[in-house]
């Protein structure tokens, strides 16, 4: 359980997260995470990352079940702080980074794929944000990345999720495949990624990131404020404790 990584090939690197049962992590895994993929950036042998998960889907979003049990607004603040830095070290890892998705992909999952370079998924994929269903804000600048905006708006008002196929025909999802062959066609792209030059890759991304017409980091930090006022008006522990008490599942 937690994160690991592996070299299948040359050039490659996969970095798997498993947290069961939903890939829902706590605030110490996010930070795990944030800590192996820019680690694994830095390193000069690495020319792309996988980023894949165990279990029964991609990611889940945050643990909230830590958020309910720890008094005050502590744990929402240290949260807060924790998906910031996973996904900001997948926007600004020095490789690209490709993100490959099965099963669920909820909440913070659509912050990781939303600032990963590319997307590969299953088709039993399916992306959303259940935010509003659980007492919390955050992640459309991600979705904003992945969807049209009038669609984005749309999933985040209702709380719905959109498949693989939708997001493919969007352009966003470069491939979907058979579950099983989800880790080889990741792979796959990661190969013909990799392939380049090391240095030039790493002068790419950065170029890349430079022209982006929307500031992923500064954008997401504002859409948190928000998810903190609804902690302090107390909608935010009454939605969570629908959740959590077993009416919803991911």
């Amino acid at each position: 359980m937690g994160i690991s990584t592996a070299r299948p090939e040359p050039g490659i690197a996969v970095v798997t997260v498993d947290f069961p049962p939903v890939n829902a992590l706590p605030v110490q895994g996010w930070y795990d995470l944030a800590d192996t993929v820019r680690r694994t950036g830095t390193d000069l042998h690495v020319r792309c990352i996988v980023l894949a998960a165990a279990g029964r889907g991609f990611n889940a979003g945050v643990d909230l079940k830590e958020v309910h049990r720890t008094p005050g607004h502590r744990a929402l603040t240290a949260v807060n702080r924790a998906c910031a830095a996973a996904f900001s070290a997948v926007y600004e890892c020095e490789v690209p980074v490709v993100a490959a998705v099965h099963g669920h992909c909820l909440g913070g999952g659509i912050g990781l794929v939303g600032n990963a370079d590319a997307v590969v998924a299953s088709e039993d994929a399916v992306f959303g944000l259940p935010e509003l269903d659980r007492g919390a804000l955050g992640a459309a600048t991600h979705l904003a990345r992945l969807v049209p905006q009038h669609l984005m708006r749309t999933l985040f008002y209702t709380a719905r999720t959109v498949g693989a196929q939708e997001l493919h025909r969007h352009g966003s999802v470069w491939q979907v495949v058979p579950r099983g062959e989800l880790a080889s066609a990741a792979v796959r792209l990661a190969r013909d990624i990799a392939a380049k030059d090391g240095s030039l890759l790493r002068l790419a991304k950065a170029a890349l990131n430079g022209i982006d017409p929307v500031d992923v980091r500064r954008s997401y930090r504002y859409e948190q404020g928000f998810t903190f006022e609804a902690a302090l008006d107390g909608v935010a522990d009454r939605l969570r404790e629908t959740f959590l008490s077993g009416k919803e599942r991911p």
